[in-house]
């Protein structure tokens, strides 16, 4: 009995850690933050080095959040919002493409970090490539929750990246039904509300980028938002393509105008 005793609070000792390792997701970032989850999603936050003068922390929502990203590449800029007191978040939402599961998803990440950890109601989307369609895609629904939106070649257009045959998967539609119902999800065809709430738009694209061609992504989009009477400031790198120059991380324009937007 006496062994017995010993044994079950052994168990009991251990089971606690034990279970909070198995909640607590490991994620790998360019600077120090935390990971945990959100409806079974990674997610992270890396919080600012001073603290807001109103105690609501302005943040940036970094995307895609996949593994291996963000990455080192983005050190720099994460660097320099953290030490203008900007936290950056982000949620691993996988492959979603701008779908309907991915914003719901985004919604819950917006409600943990504005309802329970302080984070304020406005974030300043930021769109690394594919990343763009995610951030574009929950902010055209969301325009009272968006201080701005910030782009490094961003996907602005599910049409030219992934393709519509690639994307419908994430939507639970065929090519043909995505196709029909595109205008309702495509973040160059949702541009409106943004512009109606004056949310500011920038995005950094070269222009030989074969992946995520400025054309049909930024330059179009650029074109469809100042008709609708918004604003979008748009640097084009001569002779750059969709490829990892510092020149895309090292942004000294794209530093400021998130620092200029997402603070209050």
């Amino acid at each position: 009995m006496k062994n017995f005793s010993l044994v079950l609070a052994a168990v009991l000792l251990l089971a606690p850690p034990t279970l909070q390792a198995a909640d607590t997701p490991t994620k790998a970032l360019p600077i120090p933050g935390e990971a945990f989850l959100v409806q079974g999603r990674t997610a992270f936050v890396i919080l600012p080095q001073t603290k807001s003068t109103n105690n609501l922390i302005p943040w940036v929502w970094y995307a895609p959040t996949l593994p291996g990203l963000p990455g080192n590449e983005e050190k720099w800029m994460f660097e320099r919002f953290t030490q203008a007191g900007i936290a950056i978040a982000g949620i691993d939402v996988g492959e979603s493409y701008g779908s309907p599961d991915g914003r719901k998803l985004y919604s819950a990440l917006h409600s943990e970090l504005t309802k329970h950890r302080g984070f304020a109601q406005k974030a300043l989307m930021l769109g690394r490539s594919r990343g763009g369609l995610m951030t574009l895609s929950w902010a055209a629904e969301n325009p009272d929750k968006v201080a701005g939106f910030a782009g490094i070649y961003p996907v602005c257009n599910i049409a030219s990246y992934p393709g519509i045959a690639t994307a419908c998967g994430a939507y639970h539609m065929t090519a043909d039904e995505l196709s029909a119902h595109l205008t309702e999800h495509n973040p160059i065809d949702r541009l409106a509300a943004l512009a109606k709430a004056g949310v500011p738009l920038f995005a950094i694209h070269g222009d030989i980028d074969k992946t995520v061609p400025i054309e049909a992504n930024s330059g179009e989009m650029r074109k469809r938002y100042e008709a609708l009477g918004g604003k979008m400031q748009l640097i084009i790198p001569a002779g750059q393509g969709h490829n990892m120059w510092e020149g895309f991380f090292q942004c000294q324009e794209l530093v400021d105008f998130v620092i200029k937007q997402a603070k209050p």
